[in-house]
């Protein structure tokens, strides 16, 4: 099978005299050398960018796809193959799609920007969903992701980085020229996020010239720097090339041969995450080399993740109504069936399963051992609850955007609806507040508790990330769950987002790749420091340096923050 080496493409002028700059030899035709084939193709059925037509050309190694521009691509692929310095490699080069004009006094709609520069993940799908798949029915390609790489120039560069970061699953090697990491379309919130996120397995080359655009949406030299101190931060395998150069492919294209040696070298040898190079919190936080795992999958909808006794993990699935445990063997089986529509869980102090009984509108618990059954709260469309160490049961109720609490043997009493939104509820590990998940905005609501468990103070605290660049601006903040430490994790649209005591996101775990966003989390184990996640039909886990709080035990107090 052969490798991959795909290009974003973008025909730019030279509006800046600069070069000449060095021609390596492998941008020269060598005799002796088989040359590769160039084919042109046509796309007009996209799902993903509707309406849209767009040319490609693939390259088959022995020109759109001139051997006389700045990169020369087919003659360095030709050399560099012949001398082993790349794989044999399939090229594929990929216009921007265009929709055309309803008649010829009307400008088409070019969607070079909105496929380009939107970092949100959407290319990536139309790459790995509809034009690769295209391909490989005619070209034995390689499902191996570190057999892929991805290259473009300016918005191609940020497309290029974009496909990598939301399929490292699919490529792993990546070249930006001139790349647009600024604030067209969530580009200039790359470098924040790549600190913030659980590293990835991608090896990135940037090149940027000093005199490149410096415009109304951004500094496109001082952003492609901000991206290469981020990425050298995190642990990423990052190399660079700065000139003096404007917002032209000379120098980007003069360099080709050297940065596809650069991306190729060592091949086979996969492209690793160096975890002993990266400084964030990723290091402190996860195991090394331990992943998410898939737990169980084949459900309706799963929400409601609870540690259980002796490492046993509990977890609901509302439409077939069923309750489920995952036993420290972890193999799964159901718990309790005709559970109308249960939807969030929390163990007790006494030792009963809690859940919200939306099918009845009733907060109940459960007997672990006899399954015998008991109503706490009646006339209650609740979505999730914890349980305080005293046995006050904090409840949130969506469509009245309240948070009601049920003491026990009492009837429920309103806490408050001062929050905008609610869905995930739980306790800090001192008890001293209680945080409440908002889905269509960008906090998590905190509010403090009183004597009597009542609540006070109710604020938006913790800051979220939103999906760059996605038509859906809600965080979709869901499941909470906090740790010994005081760590806040929130399970929303781009993963599980951890907060600090004061509110700020410090790390961002994404889900696997093809897996829906997380509903809902929890710390199970015998040590309390597997994560698990539920995350539409599926549910995983991975290892963590982490240990869950348990709210239904004796408050304990987190160290002081840093703030």
């Amino acid at each position: 099978m052969k490798s991959l080496l795909l290009f974003c493409l973008l025909t730019l002028p030279v509006a800046f005299a600069e070069g000449p700059y060095p021609v390596d030899p492998a941008s020269k035709r060598q005799d002796g050398v088989p040359k590769g084939t160039v084919e042109k193709f046509s796309m007009d059925n996209s799902r993903i960018y509707p309406g849209t037509k767009r040319s490609y050309w693939i390259y088959t190694g022995g020109g759109y796809v001139s051997e006389t521009g700045a990169s020369k691509i087919p003659i360095v692929f030709d050399n560099l193959i012949a001398a082993k310095e790349m794989p044999v490699t399939i090229g594929v080069f990929v216009d921007p799609g265009v929709v055309d004009a309803p008649n010829d006094k009307s400008q088409p709609r070019f969607n070079r920007s909105y496929e380009y520069d939107a970092a949100n993940g959407n290319y990536a799908k139309f790459l790995t969903d509809e034009l690769l798949p295209e391909i490989a029915k005619t070209r034995n390609l390689s499902p191996d992701p570190d057999h892929h790489a991805i290259c473009g120039a300016s918005s191609g560069g940020i497309c290029a980085f974009d496909v990598a970061w939301y399929r490292p699953d699919a490529f792993r090697r990546v070249y930006s020229m001139i790349g647009t990491f600024v604030g067209l379309r969530g580009g200039d919130e790359f470098p924040t996020l790549i600190r913030k996120t659980e590293p990835k397995p991608l090896r990135v080359f940037l090149q940027d010239g000093e005199n490149d655009n410096n415009i109304y949406c951004g500094d496109w030299w001082m952003a492609n720097q901000a991206m290469e101190r981020s990425l050298t931060f995190s642990g990423y395998e990052v190399n660079h090339e700065w000139g003096t150069g404007a917002h032209s492919h000379q120098h980007g294209g003069a360099i080709m041969p050297n940065v596809l040696r650069w991306l190729w070298k060592d091949f086979p040898k996969p492209v690793a995450v160096n975890y002993e190079a990266c400084r964030s919190r990723a290091k402190e936080m996860l195991v090394p080399g331990k992943g998410w795992e898939l737990v169980s999958e084949g459900h309706g909808f799963t929400e409601g993740p609870v540690p259980g006794p002796e490492g046993t993990v509990y977890f609901t699935d509302i439409p077939k109504n069923q309750v489920l445990r995952v036993g420290a063997d972890g193999k799964v089986a159901v718990f309790l069936e005709n559970t109308q529509a249960t939807n969030g869980l929390a163990f007790g102090p006494d030792g009963r399963l809690y859940g919200c009984r939306a099918g009845s509108k009733e907060i109940v618990s459960w007997d672990l051992a006899t399954k015998q059954e008991k109503v706490h709260a009646k006339d209650l469309n609740a979505n999730d609850l914890v349980v305080a160490h005293a046995g006050t049961i904090y409840a949130t109720e969506p469509s009245t955007h309240a948070v009601w609490i049920v003491r026990p043997g009492q009837e429920k009493v309103l806490g408050s609806d001062a929050f905008r939104g609610v869905n995930g509820v739980t306790l800090t590990p001192d008890q001293s507040r209680l945080d409440v998940a908002d889905p269509g905005g960008r906090y998590v609501w905190s509010a403090t508790r009183t004597a009597d468990g009542s609540l006070a103070n109710v604020q938006p605290y913790h800051h979220l990330h939103l999906p760059p660049a996605d038509p859906d601006p809600r965080s979709g903040a869901d499941g909470l769950k906090t740790t010994k430490d005081g760590w806040l994790l929130v399970a929303t649209a781009i993963g599980v987002q951890i907060c600090d005591q004061p509110g700020r996101v410090n790390l961002i775990l994404p889900m696997p790749a093809g897996a829906r966003s997380p509903s809902n989390l929890c710390f199970g184990g015998p040590d309390r420091k597997t994560l698990y996640a539920t995350a539409g039909d599926k549910v995983f886990k991975r290892e963590t340096q982490l240990t869950g709080a348990l709210a239904w035990e004796t408050p304990v107090s987190p160290p002081k923050p840093k703030l």
